[in-house]
């Protein structure tokens, strides 16, 4: 299963074969066992029977964020809660937190994915993985620690924070690859030059970063900061945690486990599918998870799906780059703008770090919104003459009006003012949170 190359090279026609005895299983697992779906299911008419191709897929029932949490704790389970052996969730920091509940099958199912994963991301046995993905509720931590086990990798398992820690263990342990949000890596960067530490002199050649949407600017600059080569991962709490997609060494989209994710793309408004290469808003049913399988599972994350084989020899289709979601967009003056393509337009400018804060003013119900922008300049910039700040500034704000289409205020702060976390970094906020 580990390197799986039947599974991962298997031929189309066969592929979707396996995908459609599989979708007809789930289907009828979650009509006769979860109130929730046989509720669903009758109310667009079908039935588990009605399945008879993979195109029958669009008559199925969506399942959404709010139905996990509508049916908290337990509403969506397929199987006794006595074959539950372990429980995942989400933080529950908007409302009832997402509960992944798997069996003991789910848990060997995952750790297999997730070894076969991390072997597509280019690690080997002979690894020494550096995780500091958070253990605990959050998918992360356990999904890279057993896949990385199960692949036969030597794992440090440090979780997230204590960065100064970390950067000795990876140090003196030897640390081959890291495991890290692609934010907390360039936490790792900017730490390890405080401590008068270089990365690039480490044994550190590999980062397999996820878990929040990042740009190819700042996967140029972690890979210059930390000397490594930086890939892709992809998934989510409510179908698995991480191991949905991953790069592999081509970096040309992220491999989605076809075998295992069942993946559409809709128009998020309307809901209709869209077809391949089209971006849209990803849909995930899952094909093998026992204790809570879920039946197109609208991500909210905005992609495109490529069909054609990739030049690695494997079949199964490739996401793009996760480029904003379709619930945190932001609309300013009736333009859509996703925190991405600011992300992009900054991580291209000299003299500005990738560290950045979008602020929405909403003075009151009958003015339009207003986009503020902070960026963090370099210390030489910071501490060069004003007329090169001016001269930033004018840059930046005339790089966003060209690719956003609308006028932002960008407010150049000092290195380091914007925090840190060693979560998801967090990009948008309210004016009324930000203090003076």
């Amino acid at each position: 299963m580990i390197r799986d190359p039947e599974n991962e090279r298997m031929p189309r026609k066969d592929l979707e074969n396996v995908q459609l005895r599989r979708l007809q299983a789930r289907a009828k697992d979650v009509y006769e066992k979860v109130p929730f779906y046989r509720k669903a299911f009758k109310e667009r008419k079908v039935t588990p029977e009605d399945v008879r191709s993979l195109t029958d897929l669009s008559r199925l029932p969506f399942t959404s964020k709010l139905d996990f949490r509508d049916n908290y704790p337990y509403g969506l389970l397929a199987t006794p809660l006595n074959r539950v052996v372990r429980i995942h969730s989400s933080s529950g920091t908007t409302g009832k937190p997402i509960v992944a509940p798997y069996t003991q099958s789910d848990i060997d199912n995952w750790s297999d994915i997730m070894a076969r994963t991390l072997v597509t991301a280019g690690v080997r046995s002979d690894d020494i993985l550096q995780n500091a993905y958070g253990y605990g509720l959050f998918t992360g931590g356990l999904g890279f620690h057993y896949g990385a086990e199960r692949l036969g990798a030597t794992v440090i398992p440090t979780g997230g924070g204590n960065t100064k820690r970390q950067i000795i263990l990876l140090q003196d342990l030897g640390t081959t690859v890291i495991t890290c949000t692609p934010s907390y890596a360039l936490i790792l960067a900017e730490t390890a030059l405080d401590m008068g530490v270089d990365l690039r002199e480490t044994k550190l050649r590999l980062g397999v970063c996820g878990a929040e949407p990042w740009s190819e600017q700042m996967r140029n600059d972690i890979e210059e900061r930390l000397g490594i080569r930086a890939v892709n991962i992809y998934g989510l709490t409510e179908v698995v945690g991480p191991g949905v997609s991953v790069e592999c060494e081509r970096r040309c989209g992220m491999h989605i486990a076809e075998d295992h994710f069942l993946a559409e793309v809709i128009d998020p408004h309307s809901g209709d599918p869209l077809p391949y290469g089209e971006q849209g808003e990803l849909v995930i049913t899952t094909l093998t998870k026992e204790a809570q399988p879920v039946i197109r599972y609208r991500t909210r994350d905005i992609v495109s799906l490529d069909r054609e084989p990739c030049d690695c020899g494997r079949t199964h289709v490739r996401m793009s780059r996760v480029t904003g979601r379709s619930d945190d967009m932001l609309i300013i003056r009736g333009v859509n703008v996703f925190p991405s393509q600011i992300e992009s337009v900054l991580l291209e400018v000299e003299g500005v770090e990738p560290h950045y804060l979008i602020v929405v003013d909403r003075k009151n119900a009958f003015s339009s919104d207003e986009l503020e922008i902070w960026v963090e300049v370099s210390d030489n910039v910071f501490s060069d003459e004003m007329q090169k700040m001016e001269k930033l500034e004018k840059r930046l704000r005339a790089e966003m009006d060209s690719v956003l289409g609308i006028s932002a205020r960008i407010k150049l702060v000092e290195p380091k003012t914007i925090a840190r976390t060693e979560g998801k970094a967090k990009r948008v906020v309210d004016r009324s949170e930000v203090a003076p």
